[in-house]
């Protein structure tokens, strides 16, 4: 019996914890009853997540079918109801995969195993997808039995099961599901690989399933051999700030140059690149000018080349033209992924401090100038953001301190004697918190 393995899988892996994803649909709902009379889960404090998209008419009914049959179980189920963002243009159903995993990610306790219900022809589908998607070893390789997730680990344990043995589980243990019409939808390109494609390769080739995951086998082991290169090469690529050396990512063998880049965008929470923006990311690492800065866009990332490294980033939001702002000392959220701007002091103070009168606020225009306090000269702003090596963006995000109009400081960065003395006069130092996604460090 196929279920009994899951009690081996269990023994052997020992997870401390475990939740099922549960959807209500065939395959969750035979992974939950079957671990559900398993005592090895029952020992592990088995539990069950549901994700509420709101994308059908029906989803509170069916978040209220989960509980039932939970009920019915015995096993704790937490819902999420959570919001289907398509603005990214990457389409309804990678969207609520997307919100998905992210109710995942929050909920998922330390060390917990969240197991899911792919099964084989799932995995088959996957692999055949990622195919025509233009993939290397790594996506032909399909999913992982187990991989590290959030907090804790994803676990697949029907990967080997076949979708018509589960049917059979639901018939013999007469067990109620939800169907989902969005799975026969035939704008989703999953639902028409499975209803036609599939079944036409299987008639003139009978054992096609069985090569292909022999083929996903065979990748996922050349890819596992190659993951400890990426990571070596990874390694000695990173440059300060987590940016990556544009000419040595350049020069890597065919075989790393993709994957690299794949896990460098993936540890900063970014989108892999379409493949047309790949080669043309390559193109532009080997030939662009010293003093351009190619911008290469796609879904969630940007990816600029700068001064010899690879940048990557969220979208920049736009700049709101011709923006200031009163300070008087409080912290000052500034526009359009510029940051914060706040006075620091040593030690700090609990009530914060503010100025006599209150300073201004605004981002470049061109042509500013200031005279570094202890410099014997007046400096065009250009000319020191060069000289400190900041990246072009951020200088146009770089808050500019003037008292009446005169520009008494450069954010963080560079003081006027002006500047100075207010400053000094009340303890405080300017302190421009950069945002996050910024991929560089200064000062």
């Amino acid at each position: 019996m196929w279920s009994d393995g899951l009690r081996e899988r269990l023994r052997a892996d020992d997870p401390s914890a475990l939740c099922v994803a549960f959807s209500g649909g065939p395959d969750s709902t035979v992974l939950l009853h079957a671990l559900a009379h398993t005592p090895e889960a029952r020992e592990r404090g088995l539990r069950a997540l549901h994700v509420d998209h709101g994308l059908h008419a029906d989803s509170a009914a069916w978040a209220e079918h989960c509980a039932t049959l939970c009920n019915t179980l015995d096993v704790p189920l937490t819902t999420v109801r959570v919001q289907v963002d398509d603005s990214r243009g990457e389409g309804i159903e990678a969207a609520a995969r997307r919100a998905r995993h992210a109710a995942f990610v929050e909920h998922l306790r330390d060390g917990e195993w969240l197991a899911l219900a792919h099964h084989r022809d799932d995995q088959i589908e996957t692999v055949l997808l990622k195919l025509l998607r233009g993939a290397g070893p790594e996506g032909l390789g399909g999913m992982r039995a187990l991989r590290p997730f959030a907090r804790g680990f994803l676990w697949r344990p029907l990967l080997e099961t076949s979708r018509e043995t589960l049917r059979k589980y639901l018939i013999e243990n007469e067990l109620s599901y939800l169907d989902d019409p969005a799975n026969r939808d035939p704008h989703f390109a999953r639902n028409v690989l499975r209803s036609e494609i599939l079944p036409r390769i299987t008639r003139h080739w009978p054992h096609a399933q069985a090569s292909i995951l022999h083929t996903a086998q065979l990748c996922r082991a050349a890819a596992d051999y190659i993951d400890g290169d990426v990571l070596a090469a990874l390694a000695s690529l990173r440059r300060e700030g987590g940016t990556l050396d544009a000419a040595g990512w350049r020069k890597l063998p065919d075989a790393l140059r993709a994957p690299v880049l794949d896990a460098w965008l993936h540890a900063r929470g970014l989108d892999h690149p379409p493949d047309a923006s790949r080669a043309e990311l390559e193109r532009q690492a080997t030939c662009a000018a010293r003093d351009s800065v190619p911008i290469l866009a796609w879904a969630n990332t940007e990816i600029r080349i700068w001064d010899g490294r690879l940048h990557a980033m969220p979208p920049l939001a736009m700049l709101p033209e011709g923006w200031q702002s009163s300070w008087d000392g409080a912290p000052l959220e500034l526009p359009g992924d510029c940051g914060t701007l706040s006075l620091e002091t040593n030690p700090p103070q609990v009530d914060g401090v503010y100025f006599d009168r209150p300073l201004r606020v605004r981002l470049r225009r061109g042509g500013e100038r200031i005279k570094p306090a202890g410099d014997p000269h007046t400096r065009e702003l250009r000319d020191l953001f060069q000289q400190a090596r900041i990246p072009p963006w951020l200088r146009v995000r770089c808050p500019l301190i003037y008292d009446s109009d005169k520009l008494i400081a450069v954010a963080d960065l560079w003081i006027g004697e002006r500047g100075k003395t207010i400053f000094d006069a009340c303890g405080a130092r300017p302190r421009w918190a950069r945002p996050a996604c910024f991929s560089c460090r200064l000062g």
